[in-house]
């Protein structure tokens, strides 16, 4: 029996523009096939009726992908008004219909909205990945099984309505990891008095990646066509990481940190995840722990084959 092909090494992040019907995962192994690449993943996934900002990594990117997940999302959700189905979106059979108020105006919206601004609890869908016992709580959900979830804190950083049509409405959303959009839809929905679910769902924004630098898979197939390379489209890890400041290391201290030993910097006291860059680039991620006077910085992430000048 032959060998399976392992795939090349392909290393950093492609950031596509995911299309509705399809699971992340589905293309993820999609990318990873056109890519012949040896180890990928993505970062967070987005229902299959959900569509853009999917960022991809690849080999050694692999390693910050969680840094990536932790980040503040940001999404276009449409709302379909009077109408609550089983999974909070349009792939649930409707479970209730209720008349849409006349003459629903913004004036009447706004104050709703201004509700779920900020710090708030939510409630995860029954639908979600999020798991119970083991088992993931859509796998529950699909036998008819209810599991009490408890709220979870999440923060709506901007919450804006941007049209109102004659039983929809789009919203803008910017929030923190793990908030639900089909949760808040619902929510505002059962304010409204006639409930609602999500219609369509497109996120903008993700580990700082936008629309603006998110690639269409049908495009990647027409390079793969012409028998040019791909690589040319994936950014370093780092480019993801921008939300960490940045501190520069060389000589010993580097040495030690590529080796897996924490330094001291004397005379500094900061904390938190920076980005450690050597003379040959990108490093990885250290986590500085004040003490006293000084800080130490101490290796978490580091990108393989760094120089140790």
């Amino acid at each position: 029996m032959s060998r399976r092909r392992k795939g090349r090494e392909v290393n950093g992040i492609l950031v596509i523009d995911k299309p509705a019907g399809i699971t992340s995962n589905g293309i993820l192994q999609e990318v990873k096939r056109l890519y012949g690449a040896a180890k990928a993943g993505h970062t967070g996934a987005l229902d299959p009726i959900a569509t853009g900002v999917l960022p991809l990594c690849f080999g050694e990117a692999t390693k910050f992908s969680q840094m990536m997940l932790d980040s503040d999302k940001a999404y276009i959700a449409t709302a379909r008004l009077g109408q609550r189905t089983e999974t909070g979106d349009t792939e649930g059979a409707v479970v209730s219909e209720r008349p849409v108020p006349e003459n629903l105006t913004p004036e009447i919206i706004e104050p709703v909205l201004e509700k779920f601004r900020g710090d708030i609890q939510q409630v995860p869908s029954m639908y979600s990945a999020l798991k119970h016992k083991g088992r993931p709580l859509y796998e529950y959900a699909r036998e008819g099984i209810e599991v009490e979830r408890p709220a979870r804190p999440v923060t709506i950083y901007e919450l804006q309505l941007l049209e109102i049509r004659e039983n929809e409405m789009d919203i803008a959303v910017t929030c923190t990891k793990g908030t639900y959009i089909r949760s808040l839809v619902e929510d505002i929905g059962e304010q409204l008095g006639c409930g609602a679910h999500v219609n369509a769902l497109r996120r903008t924004l993700a580990a700082g990646f936008t629309l603006a630098s998110a690639h269409p898979v049908p495009d990647l197939e027409a390079i793969r066509e012409r028998g040019d390379s791909l690589d040319g489209l994936l950014v370093a890890p780092d480019a993801a990481l921008s939300m960490f400041p940045e501190h520069r290391l060389s000589g010993q201290p580097l040495v030690s940190i590529l080796n897996g030993q924490p330094v001291r910097i004397p005379g500094q006291a900061f904390e938190g995840f920076v980005r450690i860059y050597g003379n040959e680039g990108f490093v990885g991620l250290a986590e500085a722990l004040p003490e006293g006077g000084e800080t130490q910085l101490v290796p978490r992430r580091l990108v393989s084959n760094s120089g140790k000048n």
